[in-house]
């Protein structure tokens, strides 16, 4: 397969930086294997499509409290998807290490990480887990910093581990995954902005004091 200009250029650009992170995780997996290998696997798992986050969101948007975080966590990982997923990994066409050099597939098979049938850049495991952790930060403030950040650093570092991408495509997932986070922020405050002027309408009302708790005293 012939490379895009952009998959050639970060190739070429960051390949010290992506070796060095990559070799250092395929040591971590010669050492302590037994015990981070499945640790890693089961982390990956866990951010497959989003949908640990989306459920996250579903709950979260049953409760009145909670909505307008809901409504922006899922609004952050669905941008977040649409960025990386539908419009950058197509337009870059990044192969993943594993495909692209006969060292990284001999580490990929050493840690027995499944194939990925997409591209590469950036990685939409990190997207998801970035969009929707700075989501719930921005909406919920710092209380939420410190598991929210650990939970994207260990997902990061799980995708690099299993050599199912390179570090910068995590990076890049996180410059992603805040700008989504950070747009759907802005639009949830503006939604709320019209749901509360016309609260006295039906509809609005009942977008904002639907509450799951309160289903069967009203309904």
């Amino acid at each position: 397969m012939e490379l895009t200009w952009m998959a050639a250029w970060l190739n070429h650009n960051l390949t010290g930086f992506d070796f060095t992170i990559l070799n250092t995780m395929h040591q971590l997996a010669q050492y302590t294997g037994v015990i981070t290998t499945p640790v890693m696997k089961g982390i990956s798992l866990i951010g497959e499509k989003g949908l640990l986050i989306f459920l996250l969101a579903a709950i979260l948007m049953c409760f009145s409290t909670t909505r307008k975080t809901g409504i922006c966590i899922f609004g952050a990982v669905c941008c977040g998807a649409l960025i990386s997923n539908i419009i950058l990994k197509d337009w870059v066409a990044r192969l993943r290490p594993f495909e692209s050099d006969a060292i990284f597939q001999n580490w990929w098979q050493f840690v027995g990480a499944p194939a990925e049938e997409d591209f590469s850049f950036p990685s939409g495991h990190v997207t998801a887990a970035m969009s929707g952790m700075m989501a719930l930060i921005f909406s919920r403030g710092k209380k939420f910093l410190f598991p929210g950040v650990l939970f994207i650093l260990l997902m990061g570092i799980s995708r690099i581990y299993l050599i199912v991408h390179y570090p910068s495509d995590v990076l890049a997932a996180m410059l992603v995954g805040l700008l989504s986070a950070g747009i759907a922020y802005v639009f949830t405050d503006i939604i709320y902005h019209i749901l509360v002027k016309y609260q006295k309408r039906r509809l609005c009302a009942f977008a904002l004091k639907f509450d799951l708790r309160h289903f069967n005293n009203h309904y």
